[in-house]
């Protein structure tokens, strides 16, 4: 747990990359990306569970280059395929859970995401996701793109134990 007291330091005296890729307004577009998608496919809120392995899917670059390109990929067939690289996933599940609670926090704040019983919803006042950034990289474009497959993705799971099953992860 010596790890979380890293979290609590203030923006200004996190290392600069640190507060680049983690950060409450960029994790959260991620989430929401998700959210979004998994709502318009589903019609239903993202299971809370599944919010939390977003970001470490996401965030990783060789986990994210291992995602398929499209959702349609099966899901169980795809995991089995990538054992090696789903192997540290409950582990990045674990380091990544205050950056997800805080990017939550921050958009829920904000009115922009909605957390109720059933999972998350797109708030009252949600992100326009269509505004494209004046500068940006290949690397956060790679992760918006796998943020929404996730969403995607997601959505065609039976359940959202299946997801956290096949990955590994314990709620």
């Amino acid at each position: 747990m010596a790890q979380s007291g890293r979290w609590n330091l203030s923006w200004q005296d996190r290392p600069r990359e640190e507060a680049a890729h983690f950060n409450p307004a960029f994790c959260g577009e991620l989430l929401t990306r998700a959210v979004q998608e998994f709502k318009r496919l589903r019609l239903a809120p993202l299971p809370l569970p599944l919010a939390f392995v977003i970001l470490p899917l996401t965030l990783h670059p060789p986990t994210r280059r291992a995602l398929p390109r499209r959702a349609n990929v099966t899901f169980a067939s795809w995991a089995a395929q990538h054992e090696p690289v789903l192997a540290e996933v409950p582990d990045r599940v674990l380091r990544l859970r205050p950056v997800t609670r805080e990017a939550l926090l921050f958009l829920s704040q904000l009115d922009a995401l909605s957390v109720g019983s059933d999972g998350l919803l797109p708030g009252a006042r949600p992100m326009r996701l269509s505004t494209k950034p004046a500068v940006s990289t290949d690397d956060v474009e790679e992760a918006r793109r796998a943020a929404g497959l996730l969403g995607r993705w997601f959505a065609h799971q039976p359940t959202s134990a299946t997801v956290l099953q096949t990955m590994g992860v314990r709620i």
